[in-house]
C-alpha cells in the first residue's frame, strides 16, 4: 500500500531502469494529458518546508517544530510532542497541502529518510529518502518511490516499525514474509507508483463526490 487510504482505488506500475525523477516526469505528462493540467511544480521536501513555513525540515529541533505548530494553531494529540515524524506530518496536513498543488500539480520529492518506507536512501544526502508525492487541487495523487531492492535493510525497517508500534500500544501487523522472501530473489533498479485512479478521475469530471466515478456504490457493489 503506498498511502492513497484504503476508500480510493490505487494503480501501481514500475519502471525498471528509471530512478525517482524520471517516474515524475512520467506521471507529470500523464497528467497534463488526461487533466489538460498545466507542468507540475518539482519540489523538495526541505524546500517546501523553507518556502512555507521557513523551517529546515532536515535539521530543526523537535522544540522549533512544536513551536511552529503551535504558531500555525494546530494541535499535537498526546504523547507525541517529541515524535519528530509525527510533528512534520502534522505540519505537511495542516500548513503546507492547503497552500500547494492549486493552480497546477505539485509533486514533493525527497522525503525525510526516517519517512523512507519502501524507498531508497539517497546515497547524495542520507538524510533524505528518493520518494516522491503528488498533490492536486486538495488531493493527494500519488506516491512513488526509487525501490528499495536491498532485503536485510526492508527487514530492518519492518522490525523497527513494529517496535514503534508496539510502543505506541497499537495493533502489530504480522511481517510480510511473503513480500520479503520475493525480495530476496532480486529485483532490477526500478522505480514504483501509486497513482489514485478514483481521485484522477474525480479531478477530470470536476466532482467532490466519489460516487460520481464509481460503476457501483460501496452499498451496491
Amino acid at each position: 500500500s503506498r498511502g492513497l487510504g484504503d476508500v480510493y482505488k490505487r494503480q501501481e506500475w514500475y519502471r525498471p531502469g528509471m530512478d525517482h525523477f524520471a517516474l515524475m516526469d512520467e506521471v507529470d505528462a500523464l497528467l497534463q494529458a488526461i487533466l489538460e493540467c498545466p507542468e507540475a511544480e518539482k519540489i523538495s521536501y526541505a524546500d517546501v518546508f523553507k518556502r512555507e513555513l521557513d523551517i529546515d525540515s532536515l535539521e530543526a529541533t523537535d522544540a522549533e517544530l512544536l513551536n511552529s505548530l503551535q504558531a500555525n494553531q494546530v494541535d499535537v494529540p498526546e504523547g507525541f510532542a517529541d515524535q519528530r515524524t509525527v510533528l512534520l506530518q502534522l505540519l505537511m496536513d495542516a500548513c503546507i497541502e492547503p497552500n500547494i498543488g492549486q493552480n497546477r500539480p505539485t509533486m514533493i520529492y525527497h522525503f525525510p529518510a526516517e519517512q523512507a518506507a519502501l524507498s531508497k536512501i539517497s546515497s547524495v544526502d542520507p538524510r533524505v529518502a528518493e520518494r516522491f508525492e503528488v498533490y492536486y487541487k486538495g488531493f493527494e495523487l500519488a506516491n512513488g518511490f526509487h525501490e528499495l531492492t536491498d532485503v536485510n535493510e526492508q527487514r530492518q525497517r519492518f522490525e523497527k516499525n513494529l517496535q514503534q508500534r508496539q510502543g505506541e500500544g497499537v495493533e502489530l501487523p504480522a511481517l510480510d514474509e511473503r513480500f520479503l522472501a520475493a525480495l530476496s530473489h532480486g529485483i532490477p533498479d526500478c522505480a514504483g507508483v501509486a497513482l489514485g485512479v478514483d481521485r484522477l478521475m474525480m479531478l477530470a469530471l470536476d466532482t467532490d463526490r466519489i460516487c460520481d466515478v464509481l460503476a457501483f456504490s460501496v452499498e451496491n457493489a
